[in-house]
């Protein structure tokens, strides 16, 4: 796992309304279309994400990238337990639940990663005795969880817990050292009480192929399924280069762990090159996701090669400059997907693009409204636009209007159309919308506007 670094008026003049402005009737069960990656693995059946830091957010080549393509986030450092518990029993989540907000206001799945882990903890953990770690564990591991109960997809509850090399031992760590074997399991008994919804994980790196180390791990599942002890999932990190390549069993030992019950995901996916060998790799992992049924999503490990743990492998999907490489052709196409290979990133490979939006409701009635959202160019031309909107629960949206929306829950991705994409520096569109209230006349939470 990367270490830090040494989302009207009534009656006849609705009619009027609706019929001047051509509405098209929608429903929230509309088909994406499977232009990005998110869109693309959800028709599959899948989730596509990717790591996400907190302290990168403001920037909206990297926002914009992250709301276009990506349907699930995972926290690179923010749930760690030097992050969220520095001090015993003191518990600070603000970084955690900047990017668990912004994964919930663009309808992303979100993953918690990780409860226990030998590495980043505080220095008070490693120095306690056998009987006060026991305590802290559960305890942190309750805490974090509950904090976060009803917004986590999946849990890594225990990482990284098994040694390199041909020995299939644990790791020498303080849960190890000092709870002996049973500090798993306890784990995750005590995951699945804190928050009985939420996936439980077990997460490693170098467990790709059939080897020592993924022959523990998998020993480990299925004496767990055996006995009852709770877990749902096994996460393969999945970092790779020329010296771990894609192994040639990839698929195979997916599968194997798959067929022990569980659901496999692949959590921290980058692979270090550039070009068509890089594509290359990628499309494989792909592949061999699509293949086993209960492979259920993809995470890579970042957004842009600037801000990876290895930037100077240039391992993931979007240049430093939020260009799509070919690498992002190749999953895109993998995926099904039929987007243009621009990848939308974020600003569509033009720095200078951007756009504001901003939100007025322009007709009121007892069960429903119309809402309007300007779009306004900034200082450079734009060629389109992405607006994210986030309806409250229980309200429908019955038509909309001069903008292309798909549907992820309750959250709305409104693109251009054919028509309105092209503004020229400070200019206006917009697009409108009529929703039935269902009881909930609340105002729908604006999200990030992306240009191109």
């Amino acid at each position: 796992m990367p270490r830090s670094l040494p989302r009207r008026t009534a009656g006849a003049v609705t009619t009027a309304l609706l019929a001047a402005t051509m509405v098209t009737a929608l429903s929230h069960s509309a088909t994406a279309a499977e232009d990005t990656l998110g869109s693309a693995a959800a028709a599959k059946g899948r989730y596509f994400g990717t790591a996400v830091a907190a302290n990168h957010l403001g920037e909206s080549a990297y926002a914009g990238t992250l709301d276009r393509e990506f349907n699930a986030v995972t926290p690179e450092n923010e749930m760690k337990w030097d992050a969220t518990e520095p001090t015993r029993n003191t518990f600070t989540f603000g970084a955690a639940d900047q990017i668990a907000a912004h994964a919930q206001s663009q309808g992303m799945k979100l993953r918690g990663h990780t409860l226990v882990w030998h590495s980043q903890l505080p220095s008070w953990v490693s120095g306690l005795g056998a009987s006060d770690l026991r305590t802290a564990m559960n305890n942190h591991i309750t805490q974090v969880m509950q904090h976060y109960k009803g917004k986590i997809y999946a849990w890594d509850v225990v990482n990284e817990a098994f040694q390199d090399g041909t020995s299939g031992a644990r790791r020498s760590s303080p849960f190890q050292d000092k709870l002996g074997n049973g500090f798993i399991e306890e784990a995750f008994r005590t995951a699945r009480t804190a928050d009985p919804d939420a996936k439980l994980c077990y997460n490693d790196y170098n467990t790709d192929g059939v080897n020592a180390k993924s022959n523990a791990v998998y020993a480990m599942v299925k004496d767990f399924k055996a006995r009852g002890v709770p877990i749902d999932c096994v996460g393969f990190q999945s970092h790779f280069n020329s010296a771990s390549p894609v192994p040639s069993d990839y698929q195979a030992n997916l599968q194997r762990f798959a067929d022990l019950g569980v659901d496999v995901q692949i959590t921290e996916l980058d692979i270090e090159g550039s070009g068509t060998a890089q594509a290359g790799n990628y499309a494989n992992v792909v592949k061999a996701c699509l293949a086993v049924t209960r492979c259920t999503g993809i995470t890579v490990w970042g957004i842009t090669d600037k801000y990876s743990w290895r930037s100077s492998g240039t391992p993931l999907l979007f240049d430093s400059n939020y260009a799509a490489k070919p690498a992002y052709t190749a999953v895109l196409t993998t995926l099904g997907g039929t987007g243009s290979g621009d990848g939308g990133g974020g600003d569509g490979g033009n720095p200078s693009a951007a756009c504001t939006v901003d939100y007025a409701r322009t007709s009121d009635w007892n069960d429903g409204y119309n809402g309007q959202v300007t779009v306004t160019a900034g200082t450079a031309p734009i060629t389109g636009w992405t607006v994210t909107l986030t309806f409250p629960s229980g309200q429908k949206v019955s038509s909309l209007w001069n903008g292309s929306p798909t549907w992820n829950g309750d959250v709305a991705t409104v693109r251009s159309t054919a028509y309105n994409g092209s503004l020229a520096a400070g200019a206006s569109t917009s697009f409108g919308f009529t929703v039935m209230k269902n009881g909930n006349s609340a105002a729908p939470t604006l999200g990030t506007c992306t240009a191109s």
